[in-house]
């Protein structure tokens, strides 16, 4: 990032004709104002292109703070996706698909297990939720028993009788199978993420609703595509060894190698693979898009972190000469109808991007060709660089809030507070007169702190929390009516009104203490339990509680000090 850069942004907006308010260095970014969003679509377009793919492009709504607040050091406050506008997204997690990689991991281990020990198996298959391995005799079957049983205590190992070979059973433990699901839904929360950040969105909101759902929200997000796209993809990517032993022929006839699976490169071409895998996704720290310093064509420079780094040039040390893989799997999910109902039914399609004879020991850094654009290129470094989703996750609620939308709950929210507050200071002056006026004072300054705080604190301003606001600028002057309405008693039954003051604030403190404290306690079960917009409430409502106790009582008791403490016998306006 540097004033080169700036002066090439600048150029191809002026070129394109597209008006901006000005383009700055904060923070590492290069932060472009434009006049409206749809000059912002159109400035994203004109910008990818000029830039290529060294630099992410994203939509967003910047603060336009004054300098002068700014020179305070005074942050604006952070707007909700109702108000900002934005996505937001409800994903659910596959569960059965998390539990069915741990088995794959678990078949895995078990297959180099048994060969290790030299125990004879037939076959290993997983088949709904359970790992079957199949043997020649029983006991084989019984050795595999006592041998997995002492080195796996994950798994559940039971006999299945009745089959037409001796067969083991394999389930995950309850505890292994609700570890497993918490596991993917937390790394998936995780990944989720890293790929918003790639996508540079500032204040997401990334949070777990349920057992196997994720909330997501992406305030001053336009781009919605782009976003569901990367948010939702479930690729993988995986490193493995054409098997070239054995005839493809034979396989394309059904008579598939055991340690082999058909595959099929993204040109029709069909290979056969090894079944273990050298590496995967989940090892590379860093990807980035680039060309191909040979052939020009669209590619990938991957760094690996250590353990992959190590594994992987271990393998290819001893594979030169031979040819290797790089498989992309991607996940989809079909609604189909069996039954007379809907169902969902997800597959994953596997496809050959590249194949390429090992030339030398690969080990850290390396690059993927064979891709088809750049486009292609920078979706994949992308998902590389967050990382693969631990299982899928399906987007069961999607809503959209536009920016013009967001801007009219802001004036409505914003209006509503307004007549609330007018309301309520004609209701106190026509009723307490002075004692009224002071309540007043109390109720803006009120206001104002509430919106300090939430500026200080740099929480999220919601619809819902404007709500809260305006049940707070309602709910501070109960402490003053209370206090009131105790003085005026005080003063019927004939003291003087220095002591009807004094007992009016002091006997009706605990009153008011007991009343915000309840609220207060509700509001926090709210934000505890709650979730997006509820919080927003929550957040609101308690600071205002807070506030509203420190300006009804400390705040009018100062004013009213100030305005009838020095008079021995005031006439009290009330």
């Amino acid at each position: 990032m540097d004033l080169a850069l700036v002066d090439k942004a600048e150029t191809a907006l002026k070129e394109a004709g597209i008006e901006y308010k000005g383009a700055e260095l904060e923070d590492e970014k290069l932060l472009i104002r434009l006049t409206s969003a749809d000059s912002q679509l159109k400035a994203k377009e004109v910008l990818n292109q000029a830039l290529q793919d060294d630099f992410i492009i994203a939509l967003n709504l910047a603060p336009n703070t004054p300098e002068w607040l700014s020179s305070l050091g005074a942050e604006p406050m952070n707007l909700g996706l109702d108000l900002r506008g934005g996505v937001h997204f409800l994903m659910e997690v596959d569960m059965n698909a998390a539990v069915k990689q741990a088995l794959d991991g678990y078949a895995s281990d078990i297959r180099l297990t048994l060969r290790d020990e030299k125990i004879r198996y037939k076959q290993i298959k997983i088949d709904d939720q359970e790992v079957l391995v199949l043997f020649r005799s029983a006991a084989d079957r019984d050795n595999a028993e006592t041998l997995i049983s002492r080195e796996m205590d994950a798994l559940q190992v039971a006999v299945e009788e009745g089959k037409a070979d001796p067969t083991l059973s394999l389930k995950l433990t309850e505890v292994t199978l609700r570890e497993t699901k918490t596991l993917a839904l937390q790394q998936n929360i995780t990944t989720l993420r890293n790929r918003i950040n790639e996508l540079g969105v500032a204040e997401p909101t990334v949070q777990q609703q349920g057992s196997n759902r994720i909330v997501v929200q992406l305030p001053g997000v336009q781009d919605t595509a782009q976003a569901k796209k990367i948010l939702g993809a479930t690729a993988t990517l995986e490193f493995r060894l054409v098997d070239f032993e054995h005839d493809v022929q034979d396989a394309l006839n059904g008579r598939v190698p055991a340690n082999s699976e058909l595959y099929y490169h993204r040109d029709g071409r069909p290979y056969l693979l090894n079944k273990r895998v050298m590496l995967t996704g989940e090892h590379v720290i860093n990807a980035r898009s680039t060309l191909d310093a040979q052939s020009g064509s669209p590619a990938v420079s991957v760094t690996l972190d250590g353990k992959g780094a190590r594994a992987f040039s271990n393998v290819t040390r001893d594979n030169i000469g031979n040819p290797m893989a790089v498989v992309f799997i991607e996940s989809k999910s079909e609604t189909r109808e069996v039954d007379g109902e809907l169902i969902k039914v997800r597959r994953q399609v596997p496809e050959i991007i590249n194949v390429a004879t090992i030339r030398d020991q690969l080990s850290k850094k390396f690059q993927i060709t064979g891709l088809d654009s750049t486009t292609e290129a920078r979706d994949l470094a992308l998902l590389l660089r967050a990382g693969a989703l631990a299982a899928p996750i399906d987007i069961v609620e999607e809503r959209t809030v536009g920016p013009s939308l967001g801007q009219d709950n802001i004036d409505q929210g914003f209006a509503s507070v307004m007549i609330g507050f007018a309301f309520v200071l004609v209701f106190m002056v026509v009723w307490y007169r002075v004692f009224g006026l002071v309540a007043n004072i109390a109720l803006a300054a009120n206001l104002i702190f509430i919106v300090a705080l939430l500026s200080m604190l740099q929480a999220t301003l919601t619809l819902p929390g404007i709500a809260g606001i305006v049940l707070t600028v309602g709910m501070a002057v109960d402490a003053n009516v209370l206090i009131f309405e105790r003085i005026r008693e005080e003063l019927r039954i004939g003291n003087s009104p220095q002591s009807s003051i004094s007992a009016g604030y002091g006997k009706a403190f605990s009153t008011i203490a007991d009343a915000n404290i309840t609220t207060l306690i509700a509001a926090i079960v709210l934000f505890g339990f709650g979730t997006g917009s509820i919080k927003g409430f929550a957040v609101t409502l308690s600071l205002g509680i807070i506030t509203s106790m420190f300006t009804a009582i400390m705040g009018t008791r100062a004013v009213v000090n100030l305005v009838y403490g020095r008079q021995h016998k005031p006439k009290l306006s009330i």
